[in-house]
């Protein structure tokens, strides 16, 4: 269900894109980011901080464009969510401090606190790539083709990234030998 509140909202904003432009799946994405959040407190009685930060910067983008009727800052959302995430991960690094083990540790209990840093500073690196390659994309792609970035091209890249970091979330993997570099 989760899966289905997260995504739900990127195929209506990709759907209502092919049907009407920009302008109409931006207000599109803004109510569905609005009844996926209603979904998730009626089903869950919880709704994630990721998901209201999402969805303020959306609401306010998505109002900005309409408004405006000016097509970047809905563009824009995307920079600035990765950017939030790189500067709240890479921030806490500096401070001494592993937020994503703060959001996962109950789930990897047994993880060292090298490799805590570690994973935090490959998804806040990660974030900081996102960034560049909405910043690129959102100048240089004419918007369909940016639209379809955005719903099929970042989320698969943040599911195989997360893949590639899954090996780190074994305590083993601290041990696990390193090959030799050529």
């Amino acid at each position: 269900m989760k899966f289905a509140v997260d995504l739900g909202p990127l195929l209506v904003f990709f759907i209502a894109n092919k049907i009407g432009g920009l302008f109409v799946a931006t207000a599109a994405v803004m109510v569905a980011t609005a009844i996926a959040m209603a979904f998730s407190w009626f089903r869950e009685r919880h709704i994630s901080v990721m998901t209201i930060v999402s969805a303020v910067i959306i609401t306010v983008f998505g109002a900005l464009t309409l408004w405006l009727k000016d097509e970047t800052f809905i563009k824009m959302k995307p920079t600035l969510i990765y950017g939030l995430f790189a500067v709240v991960l890479l921030g806490g690094l500096a401070r001494g401090r592993s937020y994503l083990q703060l959001v996962l540790g109950s789930a990897v209990p047994d993880l060292p606190e090298a490799m805590w840093r570690k994973l935090t500073l490959n998804w806040g690196l990660f974030f900081v790539g996102m960034m560049g390659v909405n910043e690129v994309a959102r100048r240089v792609l004419v918007t369909d083709d940016w639209v379809s970035l955005k719903v099929w091209g970042l989320p698969i890249a943040t599911i195989l990234f997360a893949l590639s970091q899954a090996r780190l979330l074994t305590p083993k993997a601290e041990k696990a030998p390193t090959p030799p570099e050529h």
